[in-house]
């Protein structure tokens, strides 16, 4: 079971995941906050195993949040929820310890795949979010090393399939395939899909 703490200084914000997330099998949220403060305090009460969270909030901004947190509870995920694209935000979201960031502009739907997906142990890039520009020490103590799923669909990509094939074949949407395509070319040091690609074709045999 998913343990689900939200904060967000926006109510209505905070009612539409909690509407999403009614009846979805597996996932419980056990509290909001609306403050930095008010989570931290939450998180140290519930203990949840996710925390979705905004950057710009009242008392205590999302980063200084997550950094207390994180060095509370450094088995805690956090998955940053933020209207910010810009590189220094998301930098210091991933340095403070979020292994997830998307964009407020997302459907809720996507809300809902980064949450498996940081719940499986994996990392969660917005697609519109360019991680070939980002250079923290959280992703390049990660380089070179890929999640189970995404060796999955490296496999489908050395197969010659599309996103859409891949999404199909592993019953996740075609923009979350895309977001791992996006996150594989920077754990790798690649420089396009089309590095990603010959990258998958010379490993295809150690699948």
């Amino acid at each position: 079971m998913i343990r689900l703490a939200i904060a967000e200084d926006h109510q209505s914000l905070i009612d539409g995941i909690k509407l999403l997330l009614k009846y979805e099998e597996g996932i419980s949220i056990i509290g909001t906050a609306n403050d930095g403060e008010e989570l931290v305090e939450l998180v140290s009460l519930k203990r949840p195993s996710i925390v979705i969270t905004d950057i710009r909030m009242p008392k205590l901004d999302g980063i200084a949040a997550t950094k207390k947190i994180k060095k509370l509870f450094p088995e805690i995920k956090i998955l940053a929820f933020t209207m910010f694209d810009q590189t220094d935000a998301i930098e210091q979201m991933i340095a403070a310890g979020a292994s997830g960031y998307i964009l407020k502009n997302s459907p809720l739907s996507e809300v809902l795949n980064a949450i498996k997906q940081v719940a499986n142990g994996e990392t969660y890039y917005d697609a519109h979010i360019d991680t070939n520009s980002l250079q923290t020490k959280a992703s390049s103590s990660k380089k070179g090393v890929l999640t189970k799923r995404q060796i999955q669909i490296l496999r489908l990509i050395s197969q010659g399939k599309t996103s859409r094939e891949i999404g199909e074949e592993l019953f996740i949407g075609t923009l979350t395939v895309s977001t791992h395509r996006k996150n594989m070319i920077q754990i790798l040091g690649l420089k396009g899909t089309g590095e990603l690609m010959r990258y998958a074709l010379e490993k295809k045999y150690e699948f």
